[in-house]
């Protein structure tokens, strides 16, 4: 699913609100989560999951084409984990034999 498919989703659920309505609260959620990550703070969403930055260290990498070691600076990652309750939710009655 893309963003545009959950505000449509959102929107037909709720027929009281306007699909532009439903774009920006989505909108600011979503830039509300990101701010909260840059600023080194963890996201938690009770039953869905919790977003939070990993830091990677620098290492030495490896160009594929000619085998040469290339410095990779240090990055900061999102990771998300999820909830207790979703991971029931998507196992349930699951048999993955």
């Amino acid at each position: 699913m893309i963003k545009s498919e959950l505000v449509q989703r959102i929107a037909e659920a709720n027929p009281h609100l306007y699909q532009r309505d439903v774009e920006n609260i989505v909108n600011a959620i979503l830039d509300e989560i990101v701010a909260a990550l840059a600023r080194g703070d963890r996201v938690e969403l009770r039953g869905f999951g919790a977003f939070s930055v990993k830091a990677r260290p620098p290492r030495t990498g490896r160009n594929p084409r000619t085998g040469a070691h290339v410095a990779v600076d240090g990055k900061a990652v999102p990771y998300f984990k999820t909830g207790k309750e979703m991971r029931e939710r998507l196992n349930d009655g699951v048999d993955l034999e």
